[in-house]
């Protein structure tokens, strides 16, 4: 039955505590989220493979990357999230998994790149509606309390399903080859495993809970006009925006092309970089938690909300020297080491911009909003890969590594500045509401 400002009934805004069956669904939406972003790490480690199947050059490698299921699958995912504030979430969840599994196995049957193209987008319309249907549901779950905490596990789940695309891809690979017997490329057979493994996600899915929308009565005025929210808070909105869609564009261009970039600076087999990228990935993304969750909880008992943009910020700025080193180191090992620390700290201040979304949001428009936000931010991380390879087939001379860093620093300069007035802001606003001069 559809939700109405009208009908919707007053409910607690936060659970009291923590439910057995809460903790299952958020620990089953990590995993269902993870697997469905480990095609990813696949396909960024098969891209070489892609290429010479299809004959493509490193432009359409970066719309691959950049535009393929990123920028078209958050557009699309917007009309889902709309739907997903309206009906059972739940019903939609398992919907979503469905599709996405089936849009993977296809994608390895597609015979010339426009069609494989347009298969990627379709399984990314599925993975990016998943995101904001997830982060809509976990504050009805979990105690605001362990909201963060919560928002944390999940992220760690994805992160751990996103590195498996690369830690395992070379074992992926190998094994769907000897799987399937038909004769084809191993990345498309890979394809077709990842798809058939959505089939027993589906039947754990049927257990997880369908949690009630707790709306506190100051979300009911505003649940029926996204329009009036984005008015009323369009200044804090842009900021937020700029700060991670800038980052997204700079993580983006170094994330989604790294294993080719390294692959012809260094001329390492891509199933030894995939290996070694999948444990950096799975150590800086899940490392990361804890450190931002403990300087969160630190700095929020002196300067407030000012806390999770300081952190973004400083993060950001500590980590454009790291990404000057990563185009200087002559060895594959340094290389190896500069892009960990370079994930840790982006990973870092990245890690609580969901918390960030989920305070600023109305609990009924939460999922919209969170859908806009992965369209727009998509938007910036469709441009990192995109440029990237342009530029690298244009002005670097196929130099993949150096054409991601002049596409990645810019952009930092910019999500810093973004946060840097964010916290000035916040300082600002809690001033006032102290009743002290900003």
């Amino acid at each position: 039955m559809a939700l109405s400002p009208e009908t919707a009934p007053h409910r607690p805004t936060e659970p009291a505590a923590w439910a057995s069956r809460g903790v299952f669904t958020v620990a089953f939406l990590g995993i269902a989220a993870g697997l469905q972003l480990g095609d990813m790490g696949l396909q960024a480690v098969s891209l070489s493979a892609i290429q010479r199947s299809f004959g493509v050059g490193d432009a359409a490698l970066g719309a691959l990357q950049g535009l393929a299921g990123v920028l078209i699958g958050s557009a699309l995912a917007i009309p889902l999230a709309r739907f997903s504030d309206r009906f059972s979430r739940k019903r939609v969840l398992l919907w979503l998994i469905a599709a996405s599994s089936a849009m993977m196995a296809l994608s390895g049957l597609a015979r010339d790149f426009p069609l494989f193209f347009i298969g990627r987008s379709a399984a990314g319309i599925t993975e990016f509606a998943m995101v904001p249907l997830v982060y809509s549901m976990i504050p009805d779950l979990a105690p605001e309390r362990h909201r963060v905490a919560a928002n944390l596990g999940f992220a760690a789940l994805v992160a751990a399903g996103a590195s498996g695309g690369f830690y395992f891809s070379g074992a992926l690979l190998s094994a769907a080859d000897a799987l399937f017997a038909r004769d084809a490329e191993p990345w498309r057979k890979a394809f077709l495993l990842l798809g058939l493994a959505g089939l027993p996600l589906l039947l754990l899915g049927t257990l997880t809970a369908d949690p009630a929308r707790r709306t506190a009565a100051a979300d009911l005025a505003a649940a029926s006009s996204l329009r009036l929210f984005l008015r009323l808070r369009w200044r804090a909105v842009g900021l937020f925006v700029g700060t991670a869609g800038c980052l997204i564009t700079a993580v983006q261009a170094l994330n989604q092309l790294i294993a080719l970039a390294l692959e012809r600076r260094f001329g390492a087999a891509p199933g030894d970089i995939g290996h070694a990228m999948g444990l950096i990935i799975l150590a800086t993304s899940v490392g990361c938690l804890p450190a931002a969750g403990l300087l969160d909880r630190a700095l929020a008992r002196r300067i407030g909300q000012a806390a999770r943009p300081l952190i973004m910020g400083l993060s950001v700025i500590a980590a454009m020297p790291v990404l000057l080193l990563l185009g200087s180191v002559r060895t594959l090992d340094h290389a190896f080491v500069a892009a960990g620390l370079f994930l840790f700290l982006t990973c870092t201040a990245n890690a609580l911009v969901p918390t960030m979304l989920q305070d600023l949001a109305p609990a009924p428009l939460r999922a919209r909003c969170f859908a806009i936000w992965s369209f727009v931010v998509s938007l910036f991380g469709a441009a990192g890969p995109l440029l990237a390879g342009t530029l690298s087939d244009w002005l670097f001379e196929r130099r993949m590594l150096d054409a991601a860093a002049a596409v990645a620093l810019p952009a930092l300069a910019v999500s810093a500045g973004c946060a840097l007035r964010t916290v000035l802001r916040a300082r600002r606003e809690r001033g006032l509401a102290a009743g002290r001069p900003a």
